[in-house]
């Protein structure tokens, strides 16, 4: 007999107890072994219109609802008594006439809160955007059969409404031709073949081979992920390529989870491979590998495979075992060699700032340590012109700072990874074969030399995961001149997950509708979708921080009152600074926080409170970003020191980079405020 789950069971499964989790798992397991154990009551949904709809009593009140015939019995869905019968009977399983794929169906006439008048009295007549759109057409998307009317009924009022209680590549497919988006037609599979192999399918029911399977699956029931993926996520996690390869996406679209499912597809199809999953920053690379341990649950030999590593974590590690001793260079350390070349050297006309920005910029961030490599840099992005005499001027005082540095016995950061990566190329003998990089658009010069060094052209050897919209630590650079080139091997996800349409419709607003890089690859932002509804984000300014702490105290209270529990809660701030304000409001809630680094993570039962900078790569079910001021938030003390037009849009964009990620954290409500006068941001926000 087949036994399956449905996406439908984890993700309700995620609302009970531990207790009741634990209660359902248990019959699950038994259903597994023996879909007739005698100790399980079967009770038929009299009033189903799916007669293969039958209840499991799991305790005296929790009931699974499971969908049996002779051949296969599906997990659909657990809840108590009377909600998990309310969803059994607004149902049907039913093969799609048209793709051939096996759908849970909710019945259109049994619905009760989708209405879509027919006639309206109003001044203006109503935009019918599917009106005009046949319904062979609609049915090639996957709509179900008894749902063709109502779409093509729907306006752009209540299309929102109506997805939510669509099949997901239905979903998908209405709400891209409603942001004018024209969608690919389904897979059509051949008339008798298997339902459940369709694509889409697939991405809703997994067949469990074994306890382990079905373990993996129930032990997170919030990571639907771990289990289901979208047939273009799939399609990306298991192609090959000849090069580098990079997918982008706005925040929310599955980037990470493409980044996780590649690194374990390729450890499954080259069983004696090493391979790097790597990030930017300790806080990432701990999150990445929590989910590589929920992924590979059921493999946990695969794991030995895979290393998850922060960036500099690992070459930190490489240089020591290849290279020998690492002492690397604080930033007091680099200003005081700068600060002593200047005054050795006298009568550089040059500010400290432009000094300090053109050696973390151009010197050390391209590992300049020779005269000729900086006379002919590009100096890409810095307006201020420098003749060659001025340059070898210049040149004189980096020297020194270079002397400077070795002569303590210190390197920088850039140059440990410029250093390793001329290690590789000379030796060719990498300690990796594949490579997966989280995060990419945060990837520095050096660090992209070094990673390329790892690949050694190798097919399939690089693949790099990020969003230009999210780029916050580093400027941009050509990754082409570097020798990473992918244009060809790039794609974009477009079906945000994470992020309700609401949040995500407004976190937009604070970028433009798309992103180029000095290789002139577009990501567009355009055609995105949200598949869940949620509320509006609020955004409020107070007179005063005393009153913003309130606010935000009472607000938060609220979600309580709903259900949200304290660590689905993150507080976020600009910086350090503010960080007294966001635990004086969670204080004044009653709940207890957790101030997050690089090496405290989050916890149940308290609310997590950091900075824009460490809560990427985070998300939480309820966000407050808060003091977000005029002076903070672009931060006046970056504005202050700009001296090149560049450098001032540069701050601009990294700026409004940060909030739309302090944003974009959020999946179902978002709460963001300041004092007056607040940002400029907050009137694009609106």
């Amino acid at each position: 007999m087949d036994f399956r789950i449905a996406d439908t069971f984890t993700e309700s499964l995620s609302r009970l107890t531990a207790d009741e989790q634990k209660a359902v798992k248990t019959a699950a397991f038994d259903l597994q072994l023996n879909p007739a154990h005698p100790g399980l009551q079967f009770h038929k949904l009299d009033k189903a219109k799916d007669h293969n709809f039958w209840s499991v009593r799991v305790t005296l009140d929790i009931r699974m609802i499971v969908h049996r015939t002779q051949a296969s019995l599906l997990l659909c869905y657990v809840a108590h008594h009377d909600d998990a019968y309310h969803w059994g009977e607004r149902r049907k399983l039913e093969t799609h006439p048209k793709t051939g794929a096996a759908q849970l169906v909710e019945l259109r006439e049994m619905v009760q809160e989708i209405f879509v008048p027919r006639y309206v009295e109003v001044t203006r007549p109503r935009a019918l955007p599917f009106a005009h759109i046949p319904d062979s057409e609609l049915l090639g998307y996957g709509v179900p059969p008894a749902w063709v009317e109502e779409v093509k009924a729907a306006d752009e009022d209540s299309i929102l409404n109506i997805a939510a209680h669509l099949p997901s590549e239905a979903a998908e497919a209405v709400l891209d031709i409603a942001v004018g988006v024209k969608p690919k037609p389904a897979v059509r599979l051949p008339v008798g073949a298997d339902p459940f192999a369709h694509p889409d399918a697939q991405r809703r029911f997994r067949s469990m081979g074994n306890h382990e399977q079905l373990a993996a699956a129930l032990d997170f029931p919030w990571e639907k992920w771990t289990v289901f993926l979208h047939p273009d996520q799939r399609a990306l996690v298991e192609r090959d390529y000849s090069g580098p390869a990079r997918v982008a996406g706005s925040a929310g679209t599955g980037k990470t989870i493409v980044a996780l499912h590649r690194a374990v597809h390729l450890a499954r199809e080259n069983r004696a491979s090493r391979i790097l999953l790597t990030t930017f920053s300790q806080t990432l690379a701990n999150a990445l590998e929590s989910k590589l341990r929920c992924l590979l649950a059921s493999e946990p030999r695969l794991a030995e495979n895979i290393q998850v590593f922060a960036l500099q974590a690992i070459a930190e590690r490489l240089y020591k075992t290849n290279l020998g001793k690492l002492t690397l260079a604080a930033s007091s350390d680099v200003n005081q060699a700068l600060a002593e070349a200047t005054k050795a050297i006298g009568g550089i006309k040059y500010s400290t700032h432009f000094l300090a920005t053109e050696w973390e910029h151009v010197v050390d961030a391209w590992n300049l340590t020779a005269w000729e490599s900086y006379r002919d840099v590009s100096r890409l992005g810095r307006k201020t012109r420098l003749p060659e005499a001025q340059r070898l001027i210049l040149w004189n005082l980096f020297e020194k700072v270079w002397a400077g540095l070795h002569g303590r016995g210190l390197i920088t950061i850039s140059e440990m990874f410029a250093r390793l990566a001329a290690h590789y190329e000379a030796t060719g003998n990498p300690p990796f074969d594949y490579v997966i990089v989280d995060e990419a658009q945060d990837v520095s010069v050096a660090q992209l030399k070094f990673l390329a060094s790892l690949a050694s052209g190798r097919a399939n050897g690089l693949f790099f995961a990020g969003d230009l919209g999210q780029r916050i630590f580093q400027q941009p650079f050509s990754w082409k001149a570097l020798g990473v080139d992918v244009r060809g091997r790039s794609a974009t996800l477009k079906i945000n997950y994470r992020t309700s349409h609401q949040i995500r419709q407004q976190a937009d607003r604070l970028l433009g509708p798309e992103v180029t890089d000095i290789d002139g690859n577009k990501e567009e932002r355009k055609g995105t979708i949200s598949v869940f509804n949620g509320a509006p984000p609020e955004i409020y300014i107070q007179k005063s921080q005393a009153a913003e702490i309130a606010a935000v105290a009472a607000w938060l209270k609220s979600r309580l009152s709903e259900g949200v529990r304290a660590h689905e809660i993150g507080v976020f701030v600009r910086s350090d600074r503010e960080l007294d304000r966001a635990k004086a409001a969670v204080e004044q809630s009653g709940m207890v926080y957790r101030v997050l680094d690089e090496h405290v993570q989050t916890k149940t039962g308290q609310v997590s409170v950091c900075t824009m900078h460490l809560a990427k790569g985070l998300e939480f079910k309820t966000v407050v970003v808060m003091a977000c001021d005029d002076t903070v938030i672009p931060l006046q003390q970056r504005i202050e020191t700009v001296v090149e037009a560049s450098d001032l849009e540069e701050v601009y964009n990294t700026e409004r980079h940060l909030l739309y990620v302090a944003c974009t954290r959020a999946r179902d409500h978002l709460f963001v405020s300041g004092t007056a006068p607040a940002s400029e941001f907050l009137d694009d926000l609106r």
